[in-house]
């Protein structure tokens, strides 16, 4: 990405040197790299974000380990790896609690650092975990970024408990698919709004227990009528200045809305009075720490969590999965294969 802009920005790089592992790092030669809404972002340009153009682009990836740094004992090359996208520094006091996403120096790959579009990416070793023979690179690379989001904010920030209400903003994205899954395995109830029939039938495939198509009926008057006038328990919303006034709205009293992003806007409309009479929680929530990570990655090693692949393009295509990416026509994620040389 050699300036901030449209899709129209993505070039690609056929000359770029190759990185050089540091004495706790390794090299992953990247077979499959998915997208998220980030990477849309950033590629338009984030005012509070300086970075040094070009800039390479993607947080998730999978791939295999080419090379391994002097100090590393855990993997070696051949390795076959899923990518942990958050980098820390492991000495604050954040890190020295455990909380990695809470890091002084938090770092996301394709955002603050050099992504995951590439042949080859450099990360601190402890951000690598192997993953089984059987799983194909492009489900191991949809995982990452939208099960930790998922995982954190429902069990770790919202703490959803099983027989709750929780309704998940927007069935069709990468984080929403994840969440869905995330809360019925919780034991929860799950609501969920699209505007496409096709895509909350998906939805329903996935364990959402109710559908909301906001064509037919506002979607906050539907979950009024739905719970009875009560609200649900929790809400996931991570589109923000569209939909945050309502989502406030639909909640009951003492309930938590929990922020993992803001897709549409960062400024959110908060009515004081709703959030202090009706005992209101209002909880972000960025990524997950190490311990999160190897949960989830366990559960969906195991099957219980399923990662969805909507559509895989060729790296050399990355504009055309950014128009699709941006057009919002995904349920899932969206994936970039890539064509390692040797």
């Amino acid at each position: 990405m050699p300036r901030f802009g449209g899709p129209e920005v993505l070039e690609l790089d056929r000359h770029h040197p190759d990185p050089v592992p540091g004495p706790d790092q390794v090299v992953v030669r990247v077979h499959a790299a998915s997208l998220n809404h980030l990477d849309l972002a950033v590629r338009e340009g984030i005012p509070t974000l300086k970075l040094t153009l070009p800039h390479i682009l993607g947080c998730d990836a999978a791939g295999d380990i080419a090379e391994v740094g002097s100090d590393v004992t855990d993997v070696e090359v051949g390795d076959r790896v899923v990518v942990n996208p958050g980098v820390s520094c492991g000495r604050c006091e954040y890190c020295l609690r455990g909380e990695d996403s809470e890091c002084v120096e938090y770092k996301i790959l394709g955002e603050h650092l050099p992504g995951t579009y590439a042949e080859k990416v450099a990360v601190p070793a402890r951000n690598v975990l192997k993953i089984p023979t059987d799983m194909d690179f492009p489900q191991a690379a949809a995982v990452p970024l939208a099960f930790m989001t998922a995982w954190r904010m429902l069990i770790t920030r919202a703490k959803v408990r099983p027989g709750e209400d929780v309704l998940i903003l927007g069935a069709g994205s990468g984080v929403s698919t994840a969440a869905i899954q995330v809360a019925k395995l919780a034991g929860c109830t799950v609501f969920t709004t699209s505007s496409s029939d096709a895509k909350l039938e998906k939805a329903k495939a996935l364990g959402a227990d109710v559908l909301v198509n906001y064509k037919a009926m506002p979607w906050s008057k539907a979950i009024w009528e739905l719970t009875g006038k009560r609200g649900v328990d929790v809400v996931v919303d991570h589109v923000g200045e569209a939909t945050f006034k309502d989502s406030v709205r639909s909640l009951r009293k003492g309930g938590r809305v929990v922020v993992p992003g803001a897709t549409t806007g960062a400024l959110l409309e908060l009515d004081a009075r709703y959030l202090f009479w009706r005992q209101l929680s209002v909880l972000g929530s960025t990524m997950a720490n190490q311990r999160e990570f190897e949960e989830v990655m366990k559960l969906v090693f195991m099957g219980r969590l399923k990662p969805v692949v909507d559509r895989v393009f060729p790296l050399e295509q990355a504009r055309q999965a950014h128009e699709y990416l941006g057009r919002g026509e995904q349920f899932g994620k969206v994936v970039l294969a890539i064509d390692t040389p040797d």
